[in-house]
């Protein structure tokens, strides 16, 4: 299972999967997840995906720049 954190609320965070948005207790992600950090479900714990959240922000920063090309 693969999710993306939208923002944290509290002690929860809301995160986006394929089928929608669900709150999830910000205990049980790993401490260095941070908004925008796409996480992966597998053994019984979630993980931050380093590569995936990676590509994330660089295709993002590029449909920013492209936002703002004359």
């Amino acid at each position: 299972m693969r999710a993306v954190i939208d923002r944290f609320e509290g002690e929860l965070a809301v995160m986006e999967f394929e089928d929608g948005c669900k709150n999830i207790p910000r205990q049980v992600l790993p401490t260095e997840a941070r908004e925008g950090d796409v996480l992966v479900f597998q053994d019984e714990q979630w993980r931050v995906d380093v590569e995936a959240t990676g590509k994330r922000k660089e295709k993002i920063e590029k449909l920013a720049e492209e936002l703002w090309e004359d």
